[in-house]
């Protein structure tokens, strides 16, 4: 009787379970290699643990090409620019434009966009570059860290209905 109550729920815990050891991992991970904003590598990977290894791999890719894009935008557009709302709608409209050109998906330019915005807003205690190369290495042992943890520990409730099967970016 235990052993069926107990099943269910050791099933639903895989996935928190994991999304944290990820987390930390990458968190780990990001403070190795000395990076100043170390939290944009957990953020990164959860997003990625959210999904199917294959639809990590398939999406990854872009997210990587799209916080490329949305780094040297920002670090660009911060240092040309006084930022503010019209350079972050001109920003955002113009990365749209590349996205679309480079026939990139949706899952590249939502992460170009969040990484010119981050870029473009943040506290200058660095060059604009230098704070861009930071976010992208960050965001990148996320990714990277999340797509590992999908290979060696897949989730058993991911695509059973849990909303983050294949269709989701």
């Amino acid at each position: 009787m235990k052993t069926q109550f107990l099943a269910p729920l050791c099933k639903k815990l895989v996935h928190p379970a994991r999304t944290a050891v990820a987390a930390a991992l990458s968190l780990l991970a990001a403070r190795l290699l000395g990076l100043p904003e170390a939290f944009w590598a957990p953020i990164s990977t959860m997003i990625v643990v959210q999904t199917t290894l294959e639809t990590a791999l398939t999406v990854s890719w872009q997210r990587l090409v799209g916080t490329a894009l949305g780094c040297a935008a920002g670090a660009l557009l911060s240092t040309r620019f006084h930022p503010g709302v019209l350079v972050l709608a001109l920003g955002l409209f113009g990365i749209g434009v590349l996205c679309a050109a480079a026939r990139l998906e949706r899952a590249a330019y939502r992460f170009a966009g969040i990484t010119l915005t981050v870029v473009l807003f943040a506290v200058a205690s660095e060059p604009r570059w230098t704070i861009a190369i930071h976010r992208f290495c960050e965001v990148s042992v996320g990714i990277l860290v999340g797509v590992i943890v999908i290979a060696v520990c897949p989730d058993p409730a991911v695509g059973e209905g849990s909303g983050a099967g294949k269709g989701r970016q």
